[in-house]
């Protein structure tokens, strides 16, 4: 899917640079996946306290049972 994008050429310069990226394309897929990555690890954060655990739950009893 073709796109056109106007980007800041001194980002993409430093991020050529920086990643060591042969081509805008490189960058620009590498950095996408940071910030999805990004977001879905923030998700996961907001998770933290909202479960509940069984204190009472031996992990190493049921890896022996198999």
């Amino acid at each position: 899917m073709p796109t056109n994008l106007a980007l800041d050429d001194k980002l993409i310069e430093q991020a050529l640079k920086i990643g060591k990226h042969k081509t805008k394309k490189e960058a620009v897929t590498a950095a996408l996946k940071e910030y999805i990555l990004s977001k879905k690890q923030e998700k996961i954060i907001g998770l933290f306290g909202t479960i509940d655990y069984d204190d009472t739950y031996d992990y190493k009893k049921q890896r022996a049972k198999k």
